[in-house]
């Protein structure tokens, strides 16, 4: 059963480059080699940023009388420079020629459907059972948030129609072909105002029919490059996160970082177990494409992969191959489950000890994948392993716990009877939340109160002060020309004495350096 979830390609692609034709995007490539300057992963303060930060608010008052005042230049921004749907209906305008023609929706297309005088229905497809189970925690605390603030009556437009949300979701186990059906049902039964995804292989099956259907897709709950589409899929925005691409692009820039660390008469053993959906494809494409290109790393990398399917009960065989082979450096490009059975199987299999760097994902960033309840005994199976965060702000470290924001946040979760200590995954439900409650209350202040047109043209013109992330990543999207949300990361490392992530950079701050990625599914690469 095992030997068949898990098949090796055993690919030492050293100096071969990507198969997949990945290409690396320049503009990050050289935004992270600016950052680090030479030499910058080995201690905090280390690297330059290139967002100066500023001090966050002291108190949830001080927090939202920002949040008001950022939220009205917004509104101004759009108000003063007319965008939003023509006077016949055919046209929706926004920031930097963001434009979508509504004469291509669908005949009977409504824009306030899934809206009534009191309320607005809000789906969402994510696994609740299975391997990927811990990542219906991020639904557990957006419902907190949207019942918070649909309970004080914040949701009011200006058509004087006060709402709340009712949030829909779904279980599909991680699986995509139990996901269409869930978005078809959504949209046909159910008949959203907006449709949430989870997961690369789910966002890219069902986001196509999404932007056909004229529908918001908010913050598909992936950090694929795909999202940063506002053209082919003007509907569909990306999870505030750091792409897979640029994180692969993160690990290669750590190891040109770092290359004197090695020896010189071989190559440096570089082994991923990478899981065999969209999203490891693309952080295995995208490393190799890295590799490819650097002319410090190309004659250098010796890089072997094992796979593993999402439903996998185990790594222990991949890990063991990889385990072998004797790498220099490990990374893990998985998710849920599969990232705290690396770290256990990394210790019992002697790689622990032995590879000189070893990286989780962005994926499973936050304590619980790796704190000593998870790996067991003293903890110390996770000690030293390296990430790249993005730069959020985890409701269990305790780096955080002092922090304005997530003390007030703590304490809504503990009031709706959730344990904020039970799951990391808990701080991405809150970034995903905030991001959309601020969007919605955009929306419901511009002319015509809340659409979808509306809604999209809010997020689409976002420019925010994040209280989930770090001083120094700006929160940011523009029209057709920035489509991420978050652009950039800083490396930590695990301290399992202390049982927190240690930064060992300054931010890296890529903002607006990404290019928009139109999705090639058939070659796997952004066109």
């Amino acid at each position: 059963m095992v030997a068949a979830a898990c098949g090796g390609d055993d690919s030492s692609s050293g100096s071969s480059g990507n198969a997949s034709g990945n290409t690396i995007d320049a503009g990050v490539k050289a935004g992270v080699e600016a950052a680090l300057n030479g030499g910058a992963t080995t201690a905090p303060g280390g690297a330059s940023t290139t967002t100066a930060a500023v001090p966050q608010p002291t108190s949830i008052d001080a927090w939202e009388a920002l949040w008001a005042k950022q939220r009205d230049a917004i509104v101004k921004r759009i108000t003063d420079n007319k965008w939003g749907k023509s006077a016949d209906g055919k046209t929706l305008t926004g920031p930097a020629g963001f434009t979508i023609d509504l004469s291509k929706c669908p005949a009977g297309w409504s824009d306030t459907e899934g809206l009534t005088d009191t309320s607005m229905k809000v789906g969402l497809s994510l696994a609740q059972s299975g391997n990927y189970a811990e990542y219906n925690n991020y639904s557990k605390s957006m419902k907190v948030l949207f019942d918070y603030y649909g309970s004080k009556g914040a949701f009011k437009d200006v058509n004087g129609k006060t709402r709340t949300i009712d949030f829909i979701t779904k279980d599909d186990g991680y699986d995509a072909a139990r996901t269409i059906p869930n978005v078809d049902e959504l949209l046909d039964s159910e008949k959203v105002f907006a449709v949430w995804t989870l997961g690369s292989p789910s966002s890219l099956k069902t986001y196509d029919k999404i932007n056909q259907r004229c529908v918001i897709h908010p913050e598909a709950i992936t950090a694929h490059a795909a999202w940063g589409d506002p053209v082919n899929h003007p509907w569909t925005t990306g999870a505030p996160n750091l792409s897979y691409s640029s994180e692969a692009i993160l690990w290669g820039s750590f190891l040109e970082d770092h290359l004197g660390e090695f020896p010189t008469d071989r190559k440096i053993k570089v082994a991923a177990l990478v899981v065999n959906n969209d999203f490891g494809k693309l952080y295995d494409g995208s490393f190799k494409a890295f590799v490819a290109q650097s002319a410090k790393l190309k004659d250098r990398i010796d890089y072997s992969t094992e796979t593993i399917e999402a439903a996998a009960p185990t790594v222990t065989d991949p890990m063991t191959t990889l385990g072998a082979k004797g790498p220099d450096v490990f990374i893990a490009m998985v998710a849920a489950t599969p990232c705290t059975q690396a770290v256990t199987e990394a210790a019992q299999n002697g790689m622990h000890d032995a590879v000189k760097y070893l990286f989780q994902p962005i994926t499973c960033a936050g304590t619980t994948f790796v704190k000593k309840e998870k790996v067991g005994g003293d903890g110390s199976a996770s000690n030293n392993w390296w990430i790249v965060n993005s730069g959020t702000k985890d409701l269990t470290d305790k780096a955080f716990q002092a922090d304005a924001y997530v003390m007030w946040v703590r304490q809504q979760l503990q009031a709706a009877g959730l344990d904020p200590n039970s799951s990391s995954l808990l701080s991405g439900g809150v970034i995903l939340s905030w991001t959309f409650v601020q969007s919605l209350l955009i929306a419901d202040q511009l002319p015509g109160g809340l659409t979808r047109t509306n809604l999209i043209l809010a997020q689409r013109s976002l420019d925010m002060t994040h209280p989930m992330f770090i001083d120094g990543v700006r929160f940011h999207m523009d029209g057709n020309k920035d489509a991420y949300f978050i652009e950039g990361g800083q490396y930590q490392q695990w301290d399992s004495a202390q049982q927190t992530w240690v930064p060992k950079s300054k931010v890296i701050d890529l903002d607006g350096q990404s290019k928009n990625c139109a999705w090639n599914a058939t070659a796997g690469v952004c066109g």
